[in-house]
């Protein structure tokens, strides 16, 4: 199989999984009506805010914190290298109003359009590009993972 074919199943492997992770559950992994964009319609800006105990961020945060590592790829491919705040968020977001809920949503869709766009454009040609395309992946699953287990304390009876 030549380099070109095996990148262009590689393109297509992360666009999949990106999908399933954040807009269309295909069956790769999860189970239908459990992906994240699809997760966070139905929580309101109140049970986002709510943290699901004293040790635990709030799903904003989650949200948030999904964005600002997707946000922080792609300033790293763009070349810059600083050092991110990575506690941050965790330590800032809490309460969020409805606008402030609608208004992080969007972003993190946003970033995730780009990230897309990124997958699309990349050439694929060593580990870390790979490595860090299976991290976004795996980093997001996690946080959707978090907040859908945290739903089991905020919505009990959904």
């Amino acid at each position: 199989m030549s380099d070109t074919l095996l990148r262009a199943h590689f393109v297509e492997a992360m666009l999949m999984s990106l999908d399933e992770t954040f807009d269309n559950v295909q069956g790769i992994y999860l189970d239908r009506n459990t992906s994240l964009f699809g997760t966070l319609a139905t929580i309101t800006a109140e049970e986002a805010s709510r943290p699901v105990s004293t040790n635990c961020a709030s799903l904003a945060a989650h949200v948030e914190h999904m964005r600002f590592y997707m946000d922080v790829t792609l300033r790293w491919v763009a070349g810059d290298h600083s050092r991110p705040d990575w506690g941050e968020i965790w330590r800032t977001v809490r309460e969020v109003t409805p606008e402030q809920w609608a208004d992080s949503q969007r972003r993190l869709r946003e970033s995730y359009n780009q990230i897309r766009e990124l997958v699309q454009v990349t050439p694929w040609e060593d580990a870390n590009e790979i490595g860090g395309a299976m991290g976004i992946l795996m980093h997001n699953a996690y946080h959707l993972g978090e907040i859908r287990q945290a739903l089991c304390t905020l919505k009990p009876d959904r």
